[in-house]
């Protein structure tokens, strides 16, 4: 019978190696396994960070850098920063984040919120220059190497300034794994940048072809330099070939920017556009439909505003809601204020117009003082919700900040609401029946005096509606309705009385106009030529745009 000698068989060399590697393995997964012992490394670590000698700290952040930690890009950037401390005592290293008048205070290995206070008992870590160096390289690789397509899109773009053979090694080992789209184009813009330095002519012109698809700042300024001479007058770029390309790729770039340019202006014109609209869209209603000179349409807007505001103390936790919660709250206040404002004083006074505008202007005065004494005569700060703060960056030239993209969008749903109301409703029905004929109206049997207070009523809460959008994008103070009382009226005008279509084309082309003329004319000098443009208009069209029919055109 034959043994196997295990002594003198090759298995038996291989063994002890091949359990050492399964028992390292064990330990690696259970240390990942396992996010305190990270933590536990993470904190020995950082520890390092909190002596006073400079060479100890820099190995500190070399030592920071090979650490697999998730903490680890926020520990580094908060040291970057200037937000690390420690504990004068325990050595705890925390991150520090300045909020009003003192410090939200977290915990740097794991990241938890420690509260609120001040430095009392803590020591900032300093760092020097070529701490700073070693940080910014390894933010870079970690960031690249982060599973958010966003953050590798922006540490990408961050190397178009300052890119050494390191970096382009890096955007080189990236591009073989990358798959997002936008993070590939990036690249592709970093590696050919990086290529206009080669001695190659060939790789430049490929470079430069490259190029002339961004609309990057870096990548426009690199583009220029090849077109600029030396100081002996000698073309900084020898290739006569490169020197063209460029100059071509330079005059698509800049064509694209021009286009851009274009749709932001149309876009910023919307915008302003949708905020007259909103501004004008009750006021078309209770001037365009029933024929009052609301001089008070404004401070309802106010009201709307003010409204925003005081929901948000009441709901100092839930900022993003508190703007959903304001706008049926701001439409209650300004609506039941306006229904006030008809039976106290309006009823009064219809077929006298010249009275009720001053005694609206008299109640736009008495609004704005009570707010004065029950709130404050300086502005108040409104909060934007998380949802509607920052902008959608289209591309490198063009952004669209998302207020105005929500508030453009909002505007268009309370036309259409209104729209739908005044049409499909028999609410409507008895509006248009009586701004029409009121005696007829009477006549089938329809309580002209409450549907006068309704209507007033809706056309006020609107107003104060649109005294929430105004909120997101500008101050909020006793004098914000002033600022869109006459614009309102000239929408209205321009548009057509009693038109709401009229007062939709007239807004948003008002507010194109303005915007198209203030790059060359300036914002006071547009205005005025918008002024003197509706005037001109109203001589040929009286009645405006979409002339209709109503109490205000039968008188």
């Amino acid at each position: 019978m034959q043994t196997v000698n295990f002594h003198h068989h090759p298995w038996h060399r291989s063994f002890p190696i091949g359990l050492g590697w399964v028992l390292m393995l064990a330990i690696l997964t259970a240390q990942a396994a396992d996010p305190t012992s990270g933590q536990a490394t993470l904190g020995k670590v950082l520890e390092g960070l909190t002596v006073r000698s400079f060479s100890q700290k820099k190995a500190a952040v070399k030592n920071l850098a090979a650490v697999d930690h998730p903490r680890v890009l926020p520990v580094m950037k908060a040291l970057l920063e200037g937000d690390l401390y420690y504990r004068k005592i325990g050595r705890q290293v925390l991150i520090l984040r300045s909020r009003d008048a003192e410090y939200a205070i977290y915990d740097a290995v794991t990241g938890e919120s420690l509260g609120s206070g001040d430095k009392k008992g803590l020591s900032k870590i300093i760092i020097n220059n070529q701490m700073r160096v070693i940080l910014r390289d390894a933010i870079a690789r970690l960031s690249l190497a982060s599973e958010n397509a966003g953050v590798r899109l922006a540490a990408v773009e961050e190397m178009f300034d300052r890119l050494s053979p390191g970096d382009a090694k890096l955007l080189r080992d990236m591009r073989e794994t990358e798959r997002h789209p936008e993070v590939l184009e990036a690249i592709d813009t970093g590696l050919a940048l990086e290529a206009l330095d080669s001695g190659d002519e060939n790789r430049r012109l490929a470079a430069v072809d490259t190029l002339s698809r961004s609309v990057n700042r870096t990548v426009r300024n690199r583009l220029k330099q090849l077109l600029e001479s030396n100081l002996d007058g000698s073309p900084r770029e020898a290739s006569a070939k490169v020197r063209a390309a460029a100059r071509k790729a330079l005059a698509a770039i800049n064509q694209r920017l021009e286009m851009y340019a274009m749709v932001q202006t149309g876009f910023f014109g919307l915008s302003l556009g949708s905020v007259l609209l909103l501004s004008a869209i009750g006021l078309a209603i209770t001037f365009g439909v029933m024929g009052v000179i609301n001089m008070a349409h404004g401070e309802m807007m106010m009201l709307g505003a003010y409204t925003t505001y005081l929901v948000q103390q009441l709901m100092p936790g839930w900022i993003d809601a508190s703007v959903i919660v304001a706008i049926p709250a701001a439409f209650v206040v300004s609506g039941l204020m306006g229904i006030a404002v008809e039976r106290g004083v309006i009823r009064y006074l219809y077929g006298r117009p010249l009275e009720t505008l001053l005694a609206t202007f008299g109640i736009s005065l008495l609004l704005q003082q009570l707010v004065r004494t029950l709130i404050s005569a300086q502005n108040v700060a409104v909060e934007n919700p998380a949802w509607m703060s920052g902008a959608w960056e289209v591309n490198a030239a063009l952004f669209l900040t998302y207020n105005r993209l929500y508030i453009l969008a909002f505007s268009l749903l309370v036309f259409a609401a209104l729209f739908l109301i005044l049409r499909q409703t028999d609410f409507g029905l008895q509006i248009r029946a009586v701004s029409q004929n009121r005696a007829m109206a009477r006549a089938i049997g329809i309580r002209s005096n409450w549907v006068d207070a309704a209507t007033f009523g809706l056309g006020s809460g609107i107003a104060g509606v649109a005294g929430v959008a105004l909120s997101q994008l500008t101050n909020v103070g006793p004098n914000l309705g002033q600022s869109y009382i006459i614009d309102s009226f000239m929408v209205v005008v321009f548009g057509g009385v009693g038109n709401l279509w009229g007062t939709l084309v007239g807004a948003l082309g008002l507010g194109l106009v303005n915007k198209l003329l203030e790059p060359w004319a300036g914002a006071v000098m547009a205005k005025i030529l918008v002024l003197v443009f509706i005037i001109l208009f109203m001589q040929k069209h009286p009645r405006g745009l979409f002339p209709q029919r109503g109490r205000s055109a039968e008188d």
